[in-house]
């Protein structure tokens, strides 16, 4: 008799919930960067929203995916400089979305991407300790 393993296909709700929350505050500060910066932040005026959540839903998956390996890689760069390598690999997390999404989102200049990853990391930051964390934990009574 050959035992099966049975898969738990369920899903955490609090996952999810991380999940939608950290696309909404991507999409959110991908459209004020792009209202305050016109210039040299594009997102398609066509559909708008649709674009910055799409936007921000790769730099989500790319985020989960491919930067640890990028941390990892450069791990030794990034010890030499003392940290200074590692929003490096954020301005190259945004050229690859820029890269998937052809003509619907684009980033000009040479700091405007850095200035990017540098709020987007600081929206994380503060959703994942101001939202994220006082609404999943337990309260004691």
């Amino acid at each position: 008799m050959v035992k099966v393993a049975k898969r738990n296909l369920s899903f955490n709700f609090t996952e999810i919930l991380d999940w939608i929350l950290h696309l909404i505050g991507y999409a959110f500060t991908l459209v004020i960067l792009s209202v305050v910066f016109k210039k040299t932040i594009y997102i398609d005026p066509s559909h708008y929203w649709t674009w910055a959540i799409v936007v921000s839903f790769i730099i989500y998956i790319l985020n989960k995916t491919i930067k640890p390996l990028l941390v990892w890689l450069t791990l030794p760069l990034t010890g030499l400089t003392v940290g200074l390598f590692y929003p490096f690999i954020n301005v190259f997390i945004l050229k690859i979305v820029e890269f998937v999404t052809f003509r619907h989102f684009a980033i000009k200049g040479i700091f405007m991407p850095f200035l990017v990853a540098i709020c987007i990391s600081c929206i994380n930051f503060l959703m994942s300790e101001l939202i994220i964390k006082p609404l999943f934990t337990k309260r004691e009574v």
